[in-house]
């Protein structure tokens, strides 16, 4: 499994998904950064991070799994792959799982990296226009928890695009899904029902109302874990499209 994991790992580092894994979170950084630098925009720490956890949570993250899922099909899809790995001497669900634990890592990446240029971005603001620079004390470990959780909320919505994106050669189908989902995860925000959809369960982990971050978090683990453990199952039983 590890020799699978292995390759899986090289065939992302050849491929765009590395220059996703940093633009993703480097706009998120960004964006920090040119608001912290206009006037009058001194903020608290706790206000500056959450700032930046709910961008991530809200937009980036659904249309970031959107496309990476995206580049790992398409990286069998394209070369017409997958006979050959169908034909290698291992069980076919370690392949599958593979590129499922590798598209679960990144994103684990990803929001640990946009966290920490959040960071930075406040320290830059400090350094570039200190009257703007962030206010209180810096609690990152409380930053970093809240990171995590919106990181596993998303497991549901990671093993739908996943399983699409896998499924069959044209990313069209995976593409329309994140697409919409991301659009009535906008439109649905303050919807009591949109709790439940996979796209919106990230961002409800920072909702104030604690049964929404409650169930936000247990359906988009949970179910999740689930999902991508059947999604591992039906891929390996059956031939992509």
């Amino acid at each position: 499994m590890l020799s699978v994991l292995r390759t899986e790992l090289t065939k992302l580092n050849r491929s765009l998904a590395l220059l996703l894994a940093l633009a993703a979170p480097g706009l998120v950084g960004l964006f920090l950064l040119l608001n912290g630098l206009r006037d009058g925009q001194q903020l608290p720490w706790e206000i500056w991070l959450a700032t930046g956890s709910g961008i991530w949570a809200f937009f980036m993250l659904p249309m970031s799994v959107t496309a990476l899922t995206a580049l790992v099909g398409q990286a069998e899809h394209a070369p017409r792959a997958w006979d050959h790995l169908r034909t290698l001497p291992v069980p076919r669900w370690w392949i599958y799982g593979a590129k499922a634990v590798m598209v679960l890592t990144v994103v684990a990446l990803m929001s640990a990296l946009t966290l920490a240029l959040a960071v930075t971005a406040g320290g830059l603001v400090g350094v570039l226009r200190p009257g703007n620079a962030p206010t209180g004390s810096l609690d990152v470990l409380t930053a970093a928890g809240l990171m995590m959780r919106i990181a596993l909320a998303s497991v549901l919505m990671i093993a739908i695009q996943f399983f699409l994106a896998v499924r069959f050669a044209s990313f069209v189908p995976g593409l329309v899904l994140g697409i919409a989902g991301t659009f009535f995860s906008v439109v649905a925000t303050s919807s009591r029902i949109g709790v439940f959809l996979p796209w919106q369960m990230p961002v409800n982990i920072m909702a104030s109302d604690s049964w929404r971050a409650q169930t936000a978090l247990g359906l988009g683990l949970g179910l999740g874990l689930v999902a991508l453990g059947l999604s591992v199952a039906i891929l390996a039983r059956r031939d992509v499209a």
